[in-house]
């Protein structure tokens, strides 16, 4: 029969063991390497809805081409383009990289959160330091919400047709 005392004592040398084990974990930590092409050009992905963007950055004076157009042209709207440059603004990176990315589906608010996305994927990967900086400000997290499903006997995925009583 095992007694209380036994039991709170070898809850204390477990709690002392996964401590030790803890801190000999934070010691040995590796620091991932940078992930560059044989460019210096590090490339991701990202994703919103239904907009993918293939983005590639390199050491620049900060110039986007999307799809073969400006920034200016192709996310005319001034809220987009803020959103888009807040990886760079977060990391102090502004200016420092050129982005060159094919973006397709949704539309442009859709696209402008997967060229975020993207963008801060690449960052992670040309520097790896920049990391927890991207997690914290959540630029790294893909968000995984679509369009819900139309269901039969609706109008759209939750609307119905108007209840007539007669």
């Amino acid at each position: 029969m095992v007694t209380k005392m036994t039991q709170k004592a070898s809850l204390a040398d477990l709690k002392q063991e996964v401590a030790s084990k803890s801190s000999d974990v934070k010691a040995e930590t590796v620091q991932r390497a940078p992930k560059k092409d044989a460019l210096g050009r590090s490339q991701s992905v990202g994703k919103k809805k239904d907009a993918v963007a293939r983005v590639i950055i390199k050491p620049g004076s900060g110039k986007f081409v999307i799809n073969g157009r400006s920034l200016e042209d192709y996310f005319p709207r001034p809220v987009l383009r803020m959103v888009i440059n807040q990886p760079f603004a977060v990391t102090n990176r502004e200016g420092q990289f050129d982005v060159q990315c094919n973006v397709h589906g949704g539309g442009l608010s859709g696209q402008a959160y997967a060229l975020r996305h993207g963008i801060s994927r690449c960052l992670d990967l040309f520097e790896p330091d920049l990391h927890t900086t991207l997690k914290k400000a959540g630029f790294l997290t893909r968000d995984s919400r679509v369009v819900e499903r139309k269901k039969p006997g609706l109008s759209k995925a939750r609307k119905r047709f108007q209840f007539s009583k007669r």
